[in-house]
């Protein structure tokens, strides 16, 4: 087979895989996602907040007070933007992930983690780029505390942010620094110890052990990236959200977002959101490698396409 044929085969599994990797990933844990940005938009030191009906004290208070006040759609809230994101997001991600390691193996016959965590690195920031605007979106629609029926919608969120505030650092590319560093990061750790790991860990003949592997080492991945990362989306959520006095940007630079945040509440609040972020992206690390495997190697036996 000639390789530019293979290669945009190799392309389509890709994009086919991770679409697929990325739409189960997001339906399925995209509350607790969202769950996670309520808890990193509130400040702790609001004077009012005792009083107010949509302070959440924790990830069971907030669903309870979530379901009360917007109903059982509200946990879906903002989960169009990520979902038309995720099909590229994901063909990107692994796409670019492959093509960095080849030029991260700095002579070496074999990748090393050195070459894996750079290359995670690479595919984290290209795919921060590409999501940005996705997330901003995205980001609006989830501080939205109205019932799910009153929240506008995707488009008309998405036209009123480029119409007051247009494409660039002020608009839909707003937090796009914090983004990167946030994805960057994720990615480096996720990739690195996944690919790592499994180096050292031998497949099992067993289906159902072999998926209890590839499970166990995902969930692991997602899990570590997700400690690592957290004060960089802590600052995205600031960065991206409504401000806390309108029309005085409060929270606009990723570093001075975090010292600001570390000065006014404290070292635990960089890690806002961590519980709901780890119980995301633990199991949903796990979801999207495996679902992305099984896919990728069904797409692989239709198209007669090996390695």
């Amino acid at each position: 087979m000639p390789d530019i044929e293979k290669l945009l085969k190799q392309a389509a599994m890709q994009i086919g895989a991770g679409g697929s990797a990325g739409f189960v990933e997001v339906c399925i844990m995209h509350p607790l996602d969202l769950v996670k940005t309520r808890l990193q938009l509130q400040s702790t030191r609001t004077a009012v907040h005792l009083s107010d009906p949509h302070y959440y004290n924790g990830i069971v208070d907030c669903m309870k007070k979530m379901y009360k006040h917007e109903g059982l759609t509200s946990f879906w809230k903002g989960i169009l933007p990520p979902i038309l994101a995720e099909t590229p997001k994901r063909a990107v991600k692994f796409f670019t992930f492959e093509q960095y390691k080849q030029f991260f193996m700095f002579g070496s016959s074999t990748p090393t983690p050195l070459t894996f965590s750079l290359a995670g690195l690479g595919a984290g920031v290209t795919e921060a780029i590409l999501v940005n605007p996705f997330e901003v979106v995205k980001v609006t629609l989830q501080s939205n505390k109205a019932l799910a029926a009153q929240v506008p919608s995707t488009w008309t969120v998405t036209r009123q942010i480029v119409r007051e505030n247009g494409l660039g650092s002020k608009g839909l590319n707003k937090g796009l620094t914090a983004t990167i560093a946030r994805n960057g990061v994720f990615n480096m750790v996720y990739f690195g110890f996944y690919h790592s790991v499994k180096g050292y860990i031998p497949e099992n003949q067993d289906p159902l052990l072999e998926f209890g592997r590839k499970v166990a080492i995902g969930f692991t991945s997602g899990v570590l990236g997700s400690c690592v990362n957290i004060p960089f989306d802590v600052a995205k959520s600031r960065i991206q959200g409504p401000q806390p006095t309108p029309g005085v940007v409060k929270y606009s630079s990723t570093i001075g977002a975090i010292r600001l945040v570390y000065r006014e509440e404290g070292f635990r609040a960089l890690y806002k959101g961590l519980l709901p972020k780890v119980l995301r992206l633990g199991p949903g690390g796990a979801i999207m490698l495996v679902v992305y495997d099984y896919v990728y190697h069904f797409l692989e036996s239709k198209f007669e396409v090996k390695h």
